[in-house]
This record gives structure tokens, C-alpha cells and sequence, in this order.
């Protein structure tokens, strides 16, 4: 067995045995809740929204890191559309999807850009929420650990790429 047949037998697992978290109406109704909170960056960008309405002397960096987590998500959206790798056939998913494609995970992506991001404006409890949203898309059984993790390093990479335009902006407010 190759590498790219070990790593698709182990996000074929791994899936699965994530997916049976679900059976559990306690978690497959947390993992549903936060599927639905991450749809199109919902969460992230009225988080975003909230913290530059709460904390006025970084307004701008609220809006700057809101616009890289907005952003971070349409280029995950992009590449699903280039890549186009369909989700797990062999889950029951728990949701409905907004598209067919499953690489990269758009919710993974879009919640780590608000982790690191907002993270950077000290918003502590972005991080671990944001992880639960990536965790509740293998759970509700619409995504691979694969997508999942690039998603998260696509969207990370995006906001810490931003991060100094958004705290340098942040001086000038």
C-alpha cells in the first residue's frame, strides 16, 4: 500500500469512527449546532461584527481580521471548485451540504482564520470553538480528517498572512 492509499484508508476510518460519535442524539445534536453556526462563515463574521461594535478602539482590526476570515473562506470555496473531491459516500452525514465537494473544508478553513485572527485580539475562546467546528464536520459524517486539516491550515495560513495588516491597522485607528 502506498502513501496515498494509507492516507485515504486512514481518513476513511477515521471518519467512520467519528461519524458513530454521532449515534449519541447528545452529540449528534451539538456537532448539527455547530455545522449549522460555521454555514458560510456565519459564526466567524458576526463575531468579527460583534467584537468591532464592542471594542471601539480596534474597530479596525475587528473589520480587517473579519475580512480575512471572509476571505480565507472564499478561497477555500475556490479551490473546492478546482479540486472537487466529493464527501464520504460511505457515512449517513448527519447535515445537509450547501455544495458536493468536501476538499478543502470550507467551515475548517473559515474557523481557523477566526481562531488567528481574533485569537490575535485576544478573543481566548475563538480558538477552542473554532476546533469544535472542525471536529462537528467529521462528526456529522460530510468531511475527511484530510479536508479538515487543509482547511485548517489554508485558512490559518490566510489569517496569519493578513495579521500584520490587521494589527498595523490597528495602530492607526
Amino acid at each position: 500500500m502506498d502513501d496515498l492509499d494509507h492516507l485515504h484508508d486512514m481518513d476513511h476510518r477515521i471518519v467512520s469512527a467519528l461519524r458513530a460519535c454521532g449515534t449519541d442524539p447528545r452529540v449528534a445534536g451539538a456537532a448539527r449546532a455547530l455545522s449549522w453556526a460555521g454555514e458560510h462563515a456565519a459564526l466567524w463574521l458576526a463575531a468579527g461584527l460583534a467584537g468591532a461594535a464592542v471594542d471601539g478602539r480596534r474597530r479596525g482590526a475587528w473589520l480587517r481580521g473579519t475580512a480575512l476570515t471572509a476571505g480565507a473562506h472564499l478561497v477555500s470555496m475556490g479551490v473546492k471548485r478546482v479540486v472537487r473531491r466529493p464527501r464520504p459516500p460511505h457515512v449517513e452525514p448527519l447535515v445537509r451540504t450547501a455544495g458536493r465537494h468536501s476538499f478543502p473544508s470550507s467551515h475548517a478553513t473559515s474557523a481557523a482564520a477566526a481562531a488567528v485572527a481574533f485569537g490575535t485580539l485576544g478573543a481566548h475562546a475563538v480558538p477552542p470553538l473554532a476546533a469544535a467546528v472542525c471536529v462537528s464536520r467529521l462528526v456529522v459524517g460530510v468531511h475527511y480528517p484530510s479536508d479538515v486539516a487543509a482547511g485548517a491550515a489554508l485558512g490559518a495560513l490566510t489569517a496569519r498572512l493578513g495579521t500584520r495588516w490587521m494589527r498595523g491597522g490597528a495602530h492607526r485607528d
